[in-house]
């Protein structure tokens, strides 16, 4: 996705940031991590242009992080699910967060990420500080947080 400045290095970070480098990129899959799937969903939650957001998932898909599933024939209408490539990426999505609740949230986290199963928050290490347990992205829900905008 970054048009492969990276070709020269043997380098994970740089081939990871092919996939996911790109503006609005990492936003797409906040929000898939968070159970959003359609188009018109992911358009409304991020403000993108229709036509960035078109091509960034498509690029997604070709990159085996989510894959587009019909939902309707009539008209034709796909949702974006994550694969097993693409839930691999809560971790680092997680860490970002962290990292941005903690350094770039003045008023505190706009979502706070809580555990389905008992409602206790997640840690950074993607742990339930209730009870311990530790977490994959499908047994967390996200709140609003005191830094959320009224």
């Amino acid at each position: 996705m970054l048009h492969r400045m990276y070709e020269g290095q043997v380098c994970s970070v740089a081939r990871a940031l092919e996939i996911v480098g790109e503006r609005w990129t990492l936003l797409i899959l906040r929000d898939a991590l968070l159970g959003v799937r359609r188009f018109d969903d992911f358009q409304a939650s991020l403000g993108i242009a229709r036509n960035v957001l078109t091509d960034r998932l498509a690029r997604l898909v070709e990159a085996g992080v989510l894959e587009k599933r019909a939902y309707s024939e009539r008209p034709p209408r796909h949702e974006y699910r994550l694969t097993d490539k693409g839930r691999d990426l809560w971790p680092v999505v997680h860490a970002l967060v962290t990292w941005g609740d903690r350094h770039e949230a003045p008023d505190g986290p706009p979502r706070v990420f809580l555990h389905r199963g008992c409602g206790g928050a997640v840690d950074d290490h993607r742990c339930c500080e209730r009870c311990g347990a530790a977490l994959e992205v499908r047994d967390v829900e996200t709140v609003p947080g005191p830094g959320a905008p009224a």
